[in-house]
């Protein structure tokens, strides 16, 4: 069946049924709801926002154009970066709206105060875009998958790659947030494990700062090699467009610690061209990303190309209707600890990120890799802006199970 826009982004798509009995018993058959909270109005919009929510939906019309019985409804809201906002809107749909899974959750203080609420109620949470390792970690539960990256990952693979290439000597620039802490903390012990150093680091108030050059220049003077920045979005896109005003892209590398494939067309070829950062999904990296970004890509912001994230929202909501699937609609519904303890019993494996698992603490696993950005006069194809710089597997790409502290891995 050809997914038009219309039917992809309608959140319900219901087969034609051929008889009065199947028609029945379709409606007997509960809604699996899905609800995508991200960012709508403030610095993640680009980087997820519509866009996440449409990739989730083309997740869902696509299992039930395979799966005429099940029905599924995708939603979405706005978390505006307020734990407190996120978390409101949460307990509405599961007390009143009859939501299932929950996922996106763009910014980890809002994805870990939803992982609290969603083991309270029980319900599923795939967070697919907040980046704290402690939701694997610390703040891991029987009801969370941990799906596109994480703090631990993104620095790990960063880190160790870059610092072994040469990048000996570190500055990062990192907001105030949880994730940010997280990061730099993560970032910092690879860099020093891979025999680099840190020169110092300059912390900022996030959302309300806009004007970054004291902290590029306090970089500048330390001579690092390698300066890098702990944000993603509008920040890491000023970050860059300030860099390059004050030559800091002529001394030194610089990298995009939670960078993402919008930022990079964000900022321009001129600006990004060069830098290096790390993603778990790339749009044309080989045949698969590419026919799905080809599905996709109808129902994106006119000249837009999927992000990592973005990609995550798509897969993780069908590794989620493939637990339901296997179970039964209603006995899925509203049995979180269930089904997310079939998800992780099930191989997961879809066009984004191909073959992968989840493991006992919620992270699901796949490879890294870590991209440059060509050269502006290098780029051939609009979007098609990265190198392959190195691949970590999926066995070293994410924090050992041992190191966590995870209360669900028994010692």
């Amino acid at each position: 069946m050809k997914l038009t826009r219309r039917t992809a982004l309608a959140g319900t798509f219901v087969a034609v049924a051929s008889s009065g009995a199947v028609r029945r018993a379709r409606a007997e058959t509960p809604v699996i709801k899905v609800g995508v909270l991200t960012d709508l109005s403030g610095p993640y919009r680009d980087i997820n926002g519509p866009n996440g929510i449409a990739c989730a939906k083309q997740a869902a019309a696509e299992f039930m154009a395979a799966n005429p019985g099940i029905r599924v409804e995708v939603i979405g809201a706005d978390h505006q970066n307020k734990p407190d906002v996120g978390t409101s809107i949460l307990r509405g749909w599961y007390d009143n709206d009859g939501v299932d899974m929950v996922t996106d959750l763009t910014n980890s203080a809002v994805a870990l105060a939803c992982s609290a609420i969603s083991a309270e109620k029980d319900r599923v949470c795939m967070v697919t875009a907040g980046g704290s390792s402690a939701l694997t970690g610390a703040s891991c539960n029987a009801n969370t998958v941990h799906w596109t990256y994480d703090s631990w990952n993104l620095a790990h693979v960063t880190g160790t790659a870059v610092t072994k290439q040469g990048g000996a000597s570190w500055f990062f620039v990192t907001p105030n947030y949880a994730y940010g802490k997280a990061i730099q903390a993560d970032a910092t012990k690879a860099v020093e494990l891979a025999g680099g150093k840190v020169l110092g680091s300059a912390t900022y108030p996030f959302p309300e700062t806009t004007d970054f050059s004291a902290m590029l220049l306090q970089a500048q003077s330390t001579g690092a090699k390698v300066v890098a920045f702990g944000v993603g979005g509008t920040d890491f896109v000023n970050l860059m467009k300030q860099s390059h005003e004050f030559g800091l892209n002529k001394t030194a590398q610089l990298v995009g610690m939670t960078g993402f494939i919008t930022d990079i067309l964000g900022m321009g070829p001129a600006i990004a061209q060069g830098t290096r950062l790390t993603e778990n999904f790339y749009w044309d990296m080989n045949d698969r990303t590419r026919d799905w970004t080809r599905r996709v890509r109808p129902l994106l912001t006119q000249g837009a190309v999927p992000n990592s994230m973005q990609a995550g929202n798509y897969a993780a909501t069908l590794h989620f209707l493939k637990a339901v699937k296997e179970l039964g609609p209603e006995k899925a519904k509203g049995a979180g600890r269930l089904t997310v303890a079939t998800m992780k019993r099930m191989p997961t494996e879809d066009d984004c990120f191909g073959k992968g698992s989840i493991r006992i603490d919620g992270r699901k696993i796949h490879p890294s890799y870590l991209f440059q950005v060509k050269q502006a006069d290098a780029i051939r194809q609009p979007g098609a802006v990265y190198d392959l710089v190195a691949t970590t597997g999926p066995e070293d790409a994410f924090r050992p199970l041992s190191e966590g502290g995870c209360k669900l891995v028994k010692a």
